[in-house]
C-alpha cells in the first residue's frame, strides 16, 4: 500500500516536470505559445498570399494548431490579422513622455513611419483596402489597432494641456485626425514623399497652430499656451525652422 502511494506521488511529480526534468511553470504557457505561433504564421502567410488569399485553414496548419483553436480566440480572419499586426507593432508605437508634446508626437509618428516603410506597411494598405468592402474588417482595424493608439495619444495631448503647452478646450480628435490623416493620405495616395522631415513640419504646423488657436470667447485675439509647444523657443521661430 505504502509502495503504491510512493509510486503515485512520483508519477504526479513527473507529470508536472518538463521533458528535461525542469519544473513546469504554473499558468497556461502552451496557450501563449500557440497564440504567438498563430501570429507569426498569420503575418508570414499574409505577405505571401495577401489578405484575400489568406485562410484560417492555412494559418492553423502553419502554426500547428487546430482551426477550432484559432476560432476560439478570433471570430473572423480580419480580427486575427489586425491583432497579429497590432501585436507586432505594440512595443514600437508607444508614446514617450519627454516633457514636450512636439517631441512626443514627432517621435511616435516617426516610429509609425518606419513601420509603414517596412513590409508591415503592406499589411496596413491591405487592411484599409479590404475594409472598404468589408465593414467587419474595418471595424476590427478601428477597434483593435487604432483605438488603443488613440487612447495613448489622448493622454499625450492631455499632459501637454496640463503643462500649459496646449489650450484646455482643444479638440483632441481634430488635432489627431489632422496629424495622422495627413500621414495616411501620403502613404496611400503617394502624391508626395512621406518622410521624417514631413512629419516634423506637420507637427510644427498643427501643434503650433493649436497652441495659437483663436476661440470665440477670446474676442478674436490669438490665444497661446503658457509655455508653447516648443518650450522656451518662440512658436513662430520654431515653426520656421
Amino acid at each position: 500500500m505504502r509502495q503504491s502511494l510512493l509510486v503515485t506521488q512520483r508519477q504526479a511529480k513527473t507529470s508536472n516536470d518538463g521533458a528535461n526534468g525542469s519544473r513546469r511553470l504554473p499558468g497556461r504557457p502552451r496557450s501563449e505559445q500557440a497564440r504567438r505561433a498563430i501570429f507569426r504564421s498569420t503575418l508570414k502567410l499574409l505577405q505571401r498570399s495577401g489578405f484575400s488569399g489568406l485562410t484560417i485553414e492555412a494559418i492553423a496548419a502553419d502554426a500547428n494548431v487546430s482551426k477550432a483553436t484559432v476560432y476560439r480566440w478570433w471570430p473572423t480572419k480580419g480580427a486575427l490579422v489586425v491583432d497579429a499586426f497590432a501585436s507586432s507593432t505594440a512595443a514600437e508605437l508607444h508614446f514617450p513622455n519627454t516633457g514636450s508634446v512636439y517631441r512626443d508626437m514627432t517621435l511616435q509618428m516617426t516610429q509609425f513611419l518606419a513601420i509603414l516603410r517596412s513590409p508591415r506597411g503592406h499589411i496596413v494598405a491591405a487592411l484599409l483596402a479590404g475594409g472598404q468592402s468589408d465593414p467587419e474588417l474595418l471595424s476590427a482595424f478601428r477597434e483593435r489597432f487604432l483605438r488603443p493608439r488613440r487612447e495613448e495619444a489622448y493622454k499625450t495631448l492631455q499632459r501637454a494641456i496640463e503643462r500649459g503647452e496646449l489650450p484646455p478646450d482643444l479638440d483632441l480628435d481634430v488635432v489627431l485626425d489632422t496629424l495622422y490623416g495627413a500621414i495616411y493620405m501620403r502613404f496611400l495616395i503617394r502624391h508626395r514623399e512621406l518622410s521624417e522631415n514631413y512629419i516634423r513640419d506637420l507637427c510644427r504646423l498643427v501643434l503650433g497652430g493649436a497652441a495659437r488657436n483663436e476661440h470665440p470667447s477670446s474676442g478674436g485675439k490669438p490665444r497661446s499656451a503658457r509655455h508653447g509647444v516648443f518650450g522656451s523657443v518662440p512658436l513662430i521661430d520654431a515653426a520656421a525652422r
